[in-house]
């Protein structure tokens, strides 16, 4: 009975029975005005979602790594210059896939464990007199890491250098469970995706476009053709999609957005903060430390804890799934072998939460770990027992 088990990975995330039920729809003709009729709805949803009202939102039949494609692929150019900072696996593949379409990238190595540094942004903008940079490209949250990245500082950097490059920034295991601000943070084009946040499976790549970004794609040469946002923008409006639709992505979106409306997104957050800070808690009496470096970085979706010197936090992962059918997130290219993962995002509540702080607490003593069996439970109940659960009704409804 071990499928009964929440999960605790940054992703997917675990699928409240009210989705399920969501999804599971008959075929319908997508070119019929039932379609259209659950279709339409999801924009006003998604926008709010992203806190934009100037941009246009298109949703593909994709991950975030086809968002990713999209975003670059529809405004840029081959041999246009990106900006980028390597500071885990998710950054490093964004790299790896501007690279692969012929892009060049000015790469800014960062430690793991930090964030994109907005000043060396700043200073490279600086110095890039004749404009060459065509666009910055930033992860709000470094799944690989724990690591959540000050959009808005990035895009002070950006004004301050009074550097015209586009801002692009991934989303996908932030937006809908941590504060997204399209419009205020000036972000061009915000990739996200349904299996994350949106508590649903993998298959629907979101992505928010500024009017900036849509001028851009009139003379960007790069090739599309399925992730071509011209032929979704003038089909969506109508109702219409221009190939076959992830029908159950779409009448489950139109759940999930509803639920989250419901919740209220500043409970929905504040539920996040929450439950992550119970995970630190439990982390800091078991005597782990973050990945992140600082607690300002704490992401509030996903905690990567160094295991200590000599142990290996692949065997962690392993030896959860294997005894106890608990699944969490294993450590990424620099940080693997070095940390383990527990995601906290979606759907999901203290007593969730607790369930997966008390079996990684049974996996370490397991694996002869030098902690005390009880002491991150104990942590984490103390602080959800004693801190405000404002959006206890939310969160009932969340989950």
């Amino acid at each position: 009975m071990s499928d009964q088990n929440p999960v605790f990975i940054p992703g997917p995330t675990n699928i409240p029975e009210k989705l399920r039920r969501a999804f599971d729809v008959p075929t319908i003709d997508h070119r019929s005005g039932a379609f259209g009729e659950m279709f339409k709805p999801i924009f006003p949803g998604l926008k709010s979602i992203l806190k934009t009202t100037a941009g246009e939102v298109v949703l593909f039949p994709a991950s975030g790594t086809g968002g990713w494609e999209a975003a670059i692929t529809n405004v840029l150019s081959p041999g246009d210059t990106v900006l980028a900072a390597r500071y885990g696996m998710f950054s490093h593949r964004w790299i790896d896939l501007c690279q692969r379409h012929g892009l060049n990238v000015q790469i800014i190595e960062e430690e793991w464990g930090n964030g994109a540094p907005a000043d060396r942004i700043e200073e490279a903008l600086a110095s890039d007199a004749q404009h060459g940079i065509k666009a910055v490209l930033v992860c709000h949250n470094e799944t690989a890491t724990g690591v959540r990245s000050d959009i808005a500082a990035v895009r002070s950097a950006l004004n301050a250098a009074r550097h015209p490059a586009l801002l692009f920034v991934d989303g996908v295991s932030s937006i809908a469970s941590m504060d997204f601000r399209m419009d205020e943070w000036g972000v061009d084009l915000a990739v996200t995706g349904s299996q994350k946040g949106f508590m649903l499976p993998a298959g629907g790549a979101i992505v928010g476009i500024s009017p900036r970004a849509l001028s851009a794609m009139e003379t960007a040469r790069c090739t599309r053709c399925y992730f071509d946002f011209r032929d979704m923008l003038a089909a969506n409006p109508d109702g219409g999609y221009p190939y076959t639709p992830p029908l159950n992505i779409i009448a489950g979106l139109n759940v999930s957005l509803q639920m989250l409306q419901d919740e209220g997104l500043p409970n929905v957050f504040a539920r996040h903060h929450r439950i992550a800070e119970g995970v630190r808690r439990a982390a800091a009496a078991w005597g782990l430390k973050l990945c992140a470096s600082s607690p300002r970085l704490y992401s509030e979706t996903v905690s990567a804890l160094r295991v200590p010197a000599g142990f290996d936090s692949s065997k962690v992962v392993s030896h959860a799934a294997d005894k106890y059918g608990v699944a969490f997130g294993v450590g990424l290219g620099d940080v693997a072998g070095k940390v383990f993962r527990i995601g906290h995002l979606g759907s999901m509540t203290d007593v969730m939460a607790l369930s997966g702080i008390a079996t990684a607490e049974m996996v370490m003593a397991d694996l002869d770990y030098p902690i005390t069996i009880g002491s991150g439970v104990a942590a984490a109940q103390e602080y959800y027992r004693n801190s405000c659960n404002a959006s206890k009704v939310g969160t009932q409804r969340a989950a």
